[in-house]
């Protein structure tokens, strides 16, 4: 009879186990992954800023290319937030939808002042924000340097 409880024990204990739901640990990871997020923004639409002549109009995120990193502008604040590559994709699929209003696009310029030897530097850094970009499917608007 002692037996019998036991088995009843652990047949219950199966059964409650097979009707919970596995962790979804993988597909929780790939919904909140930079790339996935940033596709849940709207392909961008050039008609609403094609014509735009004054960049201090442009409400997208706007990136400045330095020699030693890239830097999101704050135009709210007029602010530089310096960012390491790695962080890009990351701070972009942070920022909230209301910052995407012209879709999926991005406006970059290079940074104006320069020193020497900074115009190499400049460059590779332009590559790679280009290519990360391009990885997360996300246009660039290309702005002549200030």
């Amino acid at each position: 009879m002692r037996y019998l409880g036991v088995i009843a024990l652990a047949i219950a204990t199966v059964v409650i186990v097979s009707c919970s739901r596995p962790p979804q640990i993988a597909e929780t990871a790939a919904a909140t992954s930079p790339d996935v997020r940033l596709q849940q923004i709207p392909p961008a639409e050039p008609q609403k800023y094609a014509g735009m002549r004054n960049m201090k109009d442009w409400r997208n995120p706007y990136l400045i290319i330095k020699p030693n990193g890239v830097a999101l502008l704050d135009v709210a604040n007029h602010e530089e937030h310096l960012l390491r590559f790695e962080e890009l994709a990351q701070t972009l699929a942070n920022l909230p939808s209301s910052a995407w209003p012209y879709g999926r696009v991005v406006a970059a310029t290079e940074n104006g002042v320069r020193a020497p030897g900074d115009d190499v530097l400049i460059r590779k850094n332009r590559g790679i924000v280009a290519g990360t970009l391009e990885g997360l499917h996300v246009l660039i608007n290309w702005v002549p340097p200030a």
